[in-house]
């Protein structure tokens, strides 16, 4: 058996709605995949953001609660996936550093848009975008509406990493027996979008995307699979034109428009803070 068969789904835990969502989400991954499930909740004592303002302050009062509240997650987690085995792990530090290390062993970290040290307005949570950047295995932010149904969407720009977001999403769309739509969006200066040179680029856009795609619609026969090539100058605003009524959006981590030094490009960005549906970061 792959050792990765034998990963865990971890949701990040903290007391809130959202990671009540992501702990749903990550439930029924964790039947899809048939492995075990770990609701992960990070402790600290110190700072502005260190805990929930309706935690208790006292130390030993917030552990009493946290734990309480990860059994009640775990039982709601349980009731939803009956049959996987559900792991508790609390542990003392900051979230965004102890889920990176968790992400060398887990098979994919489901977290929500916001908590877990969020400031209250943010439209995406600072641990949630820190872990989507660096985390070493795939990352899925559940905001939006979680679907049951609808087609997985994948970005795809060339890179070796949205090969990966491919994969991963080839994978995902088998496993919820959906259609998979695969989106490539590229760009064209303003002066240069009339004639035929703008005819042979969308042309050439557009078979290279069938191409990427060919080689894996032979491997996976069953799946309805479609390919778009667009010309947008932000990926991100036709991927969200595209997501209406889709289940999950999947891109890589780092695509060939990335910014040196940034934790995600414009379009991870962007996704993360405004999509209607859950995003998976695949690295």
């Amino acid at each position: 058996m792959d050792g990765t068969a034998t990963r865990p789904v971890i949701a990040g835990m903290d007391g809130t709605q959202e990671s009540l969502a992501a702990l749903q989400w990550a439930a029924k991954e964790a039947v899809r995949r048939d492995t075990r499930l770990v609701l992960f909740h990070a402790c600290q004592f110190e700072g502005p953001e260190s805990r929930h303002p309706e935690l208790p302050e006292d130390s030993e009062l917030l552990l009493e609660h946290v734990y309480r509240w990860n059994q009640h997650a775990a039982e709601l987690a349980r009731g939803i996936a009956p049959g996987v085995e559900v792991e508790l792990r609390i542990r003392l530090g900051f979230a965004a550093d102890l889920l990176l290390a968790e992400s060398l062993t887990a098979a994919l970290i489901v977290l929500g848009a916001h908590g877990l040290g969020g400031l209250r307005g943010a439209l995406i949570g600072s641990v949630a975008l820190t872990v989507a950047a660096k985390a070493d295995c795939p990352v899925v932010v559940v905001r939006g509406r979680s679907r049951m149904r609808g087609p997985v969407v994948v970005g795809v720009d060339g890179s070796a990493s949205s090969e990966q977001a491919l994969r991963f999403a080839l994978d995902a769309a088998v496993a919820r027996g959906a259609p998979l739509d695969v989106l490539h969006a590229w760009h064209e200066a303003a002066f240069l979008r009339f004639g035929t040179r703008f005819l042979a680029r969308a042309t050439a856009e557009r078979r290279a995307l069938e191409e990427q795609v060919a080689g894996w619609a032979r491997k996976y026969p069953d799946l309805e699979i479609t390919t778009d090539a667009v010309q947008d100058h932000k990926p991100s605003h036709a991927l969200m034109r595209a997501v209406s009524g889709a289940q999950l959006i999947v891109i890589g981590s780092r695509g060939r428009g990335a910014v040196s030094g940034g934790l995600l490009g414009s379009t991870g960005n962007d996704l993360l803070a405004h999509a209607t549906c859950p995003v998976a970061i695949v690295h």
